[in-house]
């Protein structure tokens, strides 16, 4: 699962008002005026941060896996994506 920015935002400042337009951080509007600064580096370091996490969960580990195994075997990443990994 990707991580996205504002989830790293709600990280950050739980309560935080904000709209980040196409995924792109270079597009935040801040509607609570941004109190407490938060820069485009500390959410970039708090989503890799979150990303770091959920990459290391074991369940998606053994789903990379699997999928590297299906492909050692042909299959082609439509016919992985068909099973539903």
């Amino acid at each position: 699962m990707k991580i996205l920015y504002s989830l790293a935002v709600f990280t950050i400042k739980e309560n935080a008002e904000f709209t980040i337009y196409e995924d792109d951080l270079d597009n935040i509007v801040w509607h609570d005026d941004n109190p407490t600064n938060i820069t485009k580096a500390q959410i970039l370091a708090k989503q890799t941060e979150l990303q770091n996490i959920e990459d290391a969960k074991p369940e998606v580990i053994k789903k990379a896996s699997a999928k590297a195994k299906l492909k050692a075997l042909g299959l082609d990443d439509e016919e992985i994506k068909t099973l539903g990994l």
